[in-house]
């Protein structure tokens, strides 16, 4: 029997590309989609998976011309929030009326594939001008990171998010360096972590039985910190993209019992991401 899912639960990870004839990928992009993937096909989507809330993270593909996402968020009004990738002198008033049209953070990239890293002091500096505004950092990157950046983070004046459980690598097992790092960022309160991307740390392929374990870990040791998502439409994925059904089927193996299940995609995302405000 298919996992049955509370009608406001939220995949609080995905991504819109285009249609690039209304917006068009950046000129630096590091990547360049092989079709595009509109807001429609994501509706669609996560209307079949029973996921009724969503949270659009701004893709690279479209660098800081953040329009994509913010057309996907007014088509679900209230019920879509968004994720931006903006320079650090953005001004306020954009940051003001990006809050308005319901985005929630800003996600910064630490993946060498995707370009330029911003500077730890940039992004903390950036980070207390939107404070007020009820937003967090979301981070991306290599496991290094969770070592390098992770004193830096610490200090930051906002919850930090942590992308695809620190895009650790699950062949290395559950005592592995970068995913004890992990566990040790996440025992400061300002830390969440999204246990998205078992598709993507793990070795051994579907149905990821490698890459459970460390998602159940932190599901089980931080229960009101963790959110999921599906990471649609899977960009820059080593072989061919996961059944987006089996990811949500295997939310039961990451968080086994009802209550767990509720924090995690329900709970834990209308606090993040403040689903109580309307858009």
């Amino acid at each position: 029997m298919p996992l049955a899912l509370d009608p406001e639960s939220c995949n609080a990870h995905c991504h819109v590309f285009g249609p690039r004839v209304r917006f068009p990928y950046a000129a630096d992009a590091p990547f360049i989609p092989p079709e595009d993937a509109p807001k429609e096909k994501l509706y669609a989507l996560n209307d079949r998976l029973g996921l009724g809330r969503c949270v659009v993270v701004q893709s690279s593909c479209h660098g800081q011309d953040n329009r994509a996402t913010e057309d996907a968020l007014r088509g679900r009004a209230g019920r879509y929030r968004g994720i931006a990738l903006l320079r650090t002198d953005v001004a306020d008033a954009e940051l003001r009326r990006l809050d308005a049209a319901g985005f929630r953070g800003v996600r910064f990239n630490y993946m060498g594939h995707l370009g330029h890293a911003v500077p730890a002091a940039e992004v903390l500096a950036l980070a207390a001008r939107f404070a007020d505004l009820g937003w967090h950092l979301q981070i991306h990157g290599d496991p290094r990171l969770l070592v390098e950046l992770g004193p830096d983070l610490a200090h930051a004046p906002v919850p930090v998010v942590i992308d695809h459980i620190g895009r650790v690598d699950a062949a290395l097992g559950m005592g592995d360096v970068y995913f004890q790092a992990l566990l040790r960022l996440m025992e400061n309160a300002r830390f969440w972590v999204k246990v998205s991307g078992a598709d993507r740390i793990s070795r051994q392929g579907p149905p990821y039985a490698d890459a459970v374990p460390f998602a159940q870990t932190l599901v089980a040791r931080y229960p009101d910190r963790v959110v999921w998502g599906n990471d649609w439409p899977h960009p820059n994925h080593d072989g061919p993209p996961p059944d987006d059904a089996a990811l949500v089927e295997l939310i039961g193996q990451i968080a086994p019992d009802a209550a767990a299940r509720r924090r995690l995609l329900v709970d834990n995302p209308h606090r993040l991401y403040r689903f109580a405000e309307a858009a």
